[in-house]
């Protein structure tokens, strides 16, 4: 039976599953990661295509039973939590494909966008909701769009509806995929001030920019405003409103 507390919702459908599999356009030279194989549904999908698939599963008794159920197959199984597993232990270019536990998909995603050998192609099946927070556009960014799209393109794939799984989750998923950038769109000694101005300004995200920015930086609303002003970022704008570019103007004019 699943395990309720490592938000295990396991998905059975084979056409999606394949889907979900055709997103990460998979050749014979791939080397995939799966997260949280679970009952080794979306495995037996990868193994079909990949060179490799190494499936990391923190359930002790499903990393003991998947080995045996593709017997010649190249799969590893590695019994770990996922946050504490070594990327860079996986070959250079290699993609993620997993259904995500909805309790940690925040966590996997920074750690696989921050790590120093991220993936070529990310394709996480996630709570819809999820899923549209990581692919928003200004007007409706948070801190998190905003910095896994710093790292990646982030677009949305198919919805896969709640009775599809088993036990049946409370809301939807939705497939999203993250292409990562070869380049950061911010450089790496830009990026802790970055984020910094980010969470700043996402600290009390429904107040108007020169109010968050001047509690969250620690300095007075004339001066915040007169930061935006340089910037040329409309002060009764809100947090959400920003795009990547003009969170990266706003670093550089900080200084």
């Amino acid at each position: 039976m699943p395990n309720k507390s490592l938000g295990q919702h396991w998905l059975q459908d084979r056409q999606v599953l394949s889907l979900i599999a055709e997103e990460a356009a998979i050749t014979e030279q791939d080397t995939i990661l799966e997260i949280g194989p679970g009952l080794g549904t979306l495995t037996s999908e990868l193994l079909k295509r990949a060179k490799a698939v190494i499936a990391v599963e923190y359930d002790s008794e499903l990393a003991r039973k998947l080995p045996g159920q593709f017997p010649g197959k190249n799969l590893t199984v590695i019994h770990q939590d996922i946050l504490q597993f070594d990327l860079n232990q996986l070959p250079k270019g290699y993609k993620v494909v997993a259904n995500v536990p909805y309790y940690i998909t925040s966590s996997i995603v920074e750690k696989l966008m921050t790590a120093p050998n991220r993936p070529s192609l990310a394709v996480l099946l996630v709570q819809k909701e999820v899923a549209c927070r990581l692919a928003a556009k200004p007007g409706d960014m948070s801190v998190l769009a905003v910095a896994t799209q710093v790292f990646a393109d982030v677009s949305l794939g198919k919805v896969v509806r709640r009775e599809l799984f088993f036990p049946e989750p409370k809301v939807d998923s939705q497939v999203v995929i993250l292409e990562t950038l070869k380049q950061p769109r911010v450089e790496a000694e830009d990026q802790k001030r970055f984020f910094r101005i980010v969470k700043a300004g996402f600290r009390e995200k429904r107040k108007k920019l020169r109010n968050s920015i001047a509690a969250g930086l620690a300095i007075s609303t004339p001066e915040a405003e007169k930061l935006l002003e340089r910037t040329g970022i409309d002060a009764n704008n809100r947090a959400q409103d920003l795009s990547i570019e003009e969170w990266l103007r706003l670093t550089k004019n900080s200084v």
